[in-house]
């Protein structure tokens, strides 16, 4: 399970890095364009979680903090969480990713709340709720300033 863990840090980190060091680089896009790299954390899930499934599915069908602490509490068990993490914390940050490139947001916002979607998922998803709201705000604002219907 130690190799699966390193592999799928060592995979997932050039996704990142060219969505944060280089955002405008057209293969940057069309690579984040594709679900190739979401497919990719979930299909390594599906191959961890499949053959556990009938220890996992009690588990997480009727879940306990016991429960989930002792499947958890292994380097299986971690391994898996850290993989579904990595999954969702990719998905997430491809969104925020697409989403700020569609609607104009600067590259130079976006890496830092890149970052803490990588580094603390939800946090880094909030900012970026944060961040769109605030930009949709100011791009209405000045809609309607220059007399132009939002």
């Amino acid at each position: 399970m130690e190799t699966v863990f390193s592999l799928a840090n060592l995979l997932v980190l050039p996704f990142w890095l060219l969505m944060i060091v280089l955002p405008h680089w057209r293969w940057t896009h069309r690579l984040m364009q594709s679900l190739l790299s979401v497919a990719i954390f979930s299909a390594l899930y599906a191959l961890l979680v499949l053959p556990l499934l009938g220890t996992i599915l009690p588990a997480v069908a009727s879940p306990t903090l016991p429960g989930v602490a002792a499947l958890l509490g292994s380097p299986a068990g971690a391994t898996l969480g850290w993989v579904h993490f990595l999954a969702f914390d990719l998905f997430v940050g491809r969104w925020a990713y697409l989403d700020s490139r569609e609607r104009g947001i600067s590259a130079w916002l976006m890496a830092p709340v890149l970052f803490l979607t990588l580094m603390l998922g939800p946090i880094g998803l909030l900012s970026y709720l944060g961040l769109r709201a605030i930009t949709t705000r100011r791009a209405t604002n000045t809609h309607e300033t220059k007399g132009v219907p939002a």
